[in-house]
């Protein structure tokens, strides 16, 4: 039984991920804020049609739930509707991200930090919150970024903020270990979600040894595996997932 979150667009790392988890036969909860994709240049999508792809792949109940993260109570609630639609909840990976509305340390303000923490950082570490009231076992997975691996210029509220998940891991696992919940987080590196314009699109592909972005469903395969039985002995770790690409 799975929640993910984020996951509002059919391009999307948070689609292909429930995709990937339904076909192996969890029951999948989507959390969608299709709102925020509304205000960002790619635009939103049908969560419908969201909701429709992953019930086409799924052999168990799939359900779902639109909400605003900054709300602090948000991820509890999330958590518990999730419990009350799926039975139970094992799984929890906290795909979602607040992006835009950032800018280089010159331009940052409170407000803009402040709003990247609540969703990005504050919202990830209640969701583990709500998982682990539960009593475990289970499988937690974030997802960060790649500032551990270098700059990202005009990113800084973003990159403090998936910065924390980073830094937290090792000690949530640690302290999760004992009611059997892994704690893993994922660096996707970049993944062509339709984002990038054809000037940045061209210049990032060149960087890949094959030529090419990540597609959504290159890091879905991997925190798929981690919510299996398979990585029951991987806990604690920070893996980079990005096809080799180069600096």
């Amino acid at each position: 039984m799975a929640l993910v979150t984020g996951a509002s667009r059919r391009a999307g790392i948070g689609y292909a991920i429930c995709r990937r988890l339904a076909a192996y036969g969890a029951s999948v909860f989507v959390h969608h804020f299709g709102s925020h994709d509304a205000e960002q240049p790619w635009g939103g999508d049908e969560v419908s049609a969201v909701v429709d792809g992953v019930r086409e792949v799924a052999s168990a109940p799939v359900a779902d739930l639109s909400c605003d993260l900054s709300d602090p109570a948000a991820p509890a609630a999330l958590v518990s509707a999730a419990v009350s639609a799926l039975g139970r909840l094992d799984i929890v990976v906290c795909n979602h991200a607040r992006s835009g509305s950032d800018g280089p340390l010159s331009a940052v303000t409170a407000e803009m930090l402040d709003a990247h923490w609540t969703v990005n950082a504050r919202a990830s570490l209640l969701l583990a919150q709500a998982l682990a009231s539960l009593g475990g076992p289970g499988r937690l997975i974030f997802m960060t970024s790649g500032q551990n691996q270098g700059p990202m210029p005009g990113e800084v509220a973003y990159a403090a903020s998936k910065g924390a998940l980073w830094s937290i891991t090792a000690t949530l696992a640690d302290e999760l270990a004992s009611s059997g919940i892994t704690v893993n987080t994922v660096n996707p590196g970049p993944v062509d979600t339709g984002y990038a314009p054809p000037d940045v699109h061209a210049e990032v592909a060149a960087r890949f040894p094959g030529g090419r972005w990540g597609a959504p469903d290159d890091p879905a395969r991997l925190i798929a595996w981690l919510a299996t039985d398979e990585a029951a002995w991987i806990t604690g770790q920070v893996i980079n997932s990005e096809g080799g690409f180069r600096r």
